[in-house]
């Protein structure tokens, strides 16, 4: 009994850190904002890396996604008896306020957010971090600033490509798969779609991309111990951020589409 409070105890005072550590973190990103101008070249690099990199993945995963949500959508409207004429309207709610945002953020994570604790962790147990401060180089200014703004900007940049080839991918199915028409499905998709549907999906996807930069970040200049150390950054990384994409993801739920 008393072992099981002390792990538990101890769990508590981790979490709590974790989440100190990540304000902290916070703050000195936005403290570092205005340090845009100064920063233009490694902050371009960042988008590069980050975001267009990225695309071909989210590519990949949002042909699936639109296809997946076509095929359920059907198989639950035959289940129900609902007509296939709403099989555009249903692909598109799904994926335009939920499976957009959340599954490429989670993927997001997996790709970029491991890389920058991996990143991050290497250069803190190598001791460069410490001799950008040694140089009087600012590591938040240096090396958080690009990377949580490319993340905080490049996230709902990839959402907008993936809500494209989503409802394509649904299209497709839906024409080959379904017998449904083009013209059918592109007017359900049309009637259903509403822009604040739209700018909630990007706001959220914003969010996310902030959060995995920030826990990729913080987990990396974390990290002690050499090379298991940083693999354990680059763990904790993913598990912390993916978990707050979904937590988060409930929460925008409730504030953003009132029933």
């Amino acid at each position: 009994m008393d072992y099981g409070l002390t792990v538990l105890g101890r769990r508590g005072v981790s979490f709590i850190n974790r989440l100190g550590g990540l304000s902290i973190m916070l703050l000195r990103f936005l403290g570092s904002l205005r340090e845009i101008p100064r920063s233009f070249g490694l902050i371009m690099e960042q988008f590069y890396l980050i975001g267009v990199k990225s695309l071909p993945l989210i590519v990949v995963i949002s042909i699936f996604i639109g296809a997946v949500a076509a095929w359920q959508a059907a198989y639950q409207f035959k289940f129900i008896g609902a007509p296939l004429r709403l099989l555009g309207h249903a692909v598109g709610k799904a994926v335009v306020i939920e499976l957009a945002p959340v599954l490429s953020a989670l993927v997001f994570s997996g790709r970029v957010g491991a890389g920058i604790a991996a990143e991050l962790g290497t250069m803190r147990v190598t001791e460069q971090i410490d001799a950008l401060d040694a140089l009087g180089i600012n590591p938040v200014r240096y090396l958080v600033l690009p990377r949580v703004l490319a993340c905080l900007l490049m996230v709902p940049m990839l959402v907008l490509f993936s809500n494209f080839v989503a409802i394509m991918g649904g299209l497709i199915v839906s024409v080959l798969g379904v017998n449904v028409s083009p013209e059918t499905f592109l007017l359900g998709f049309k009637d259903s779609f509403k822009v604040g549907d739209f700018i909630n999906g990007l706001i959220k996807a914003g969010v996310f991309g902030l959060l995995i930069g920030l826990v990729g970040c913080y987990e990396g200049f974390r990290a002690e111990g050499g090379a298991q150390g940083v693999g354990m950054a680059t763990t904790s990384s993913v598990v912390i951020s993916s978990v707050l994409v979904l937590v988060f993801n409930f929460i925008f739920a409730m504030l953003l589409f009132r029933i």
